[in-house]
């Protein structure tokens, strides 16, 4: 059984975080499931979940880092190359880059990683901190 079931994420614009996330979730492995009038959804392996959602209200604003609640999710990798990969994926479907792909030394000698940010102000990581042994 999966540690995580389903994360919802609300967006500011259905339509854009759909195209934002679309690209990013399909090369995580996620499948697409559909829209409907008020959400999308991505599967990885019949089991995890990603809903994107619809605000409930109009003049909804962009989360702000640093700000209580969400600050970002992380998504394990198989290498630094694929961190390069993912991160050129995302800022190609229109994701601003908040740090570029690079070593943090201050998590551990092996932790490569780097961060982005949709227009909602959602923020996601793509990392590679591979176990000591395999370094």
């Amino acid at each position: 059984m999966p540690v995580l079931d389903h994360l919802g994420i609300t967006v500011t614009d259905l339509t854009r975080g759909i195209a934002q996330f679309d690209p990013v979730l399909k090369a995580l492995g996620f499948e697409w499931e559909g829209a409907k009038a008020d959400s999308a959804a991505w599967y990885r392996d019949g089991e995890t979940e990603i809903i994107v959602f619809a605000p409930r209200e109009d003049d909804a604003q962009p989360h702000v880092h640093g700000r209580v609640g969400w600050q970002h999710l992380a998504f394990a990798v198989d290498s630094r190359e694929e961190v390069d990969r993912m991160h050129a994926i995302a800022t190609d479907a229109g994701w601003s880059a908040v740090r570029e792909p690079k070593l943090y030394p201050r998590f551990s000698e092996r932790y490569y990683a780097s961060f982005v940010e949709d227009d909602a102000g959602i923020r996601i990581e793509f990392m590679h901190n591979p176990p000591k042994d395999d370094a």
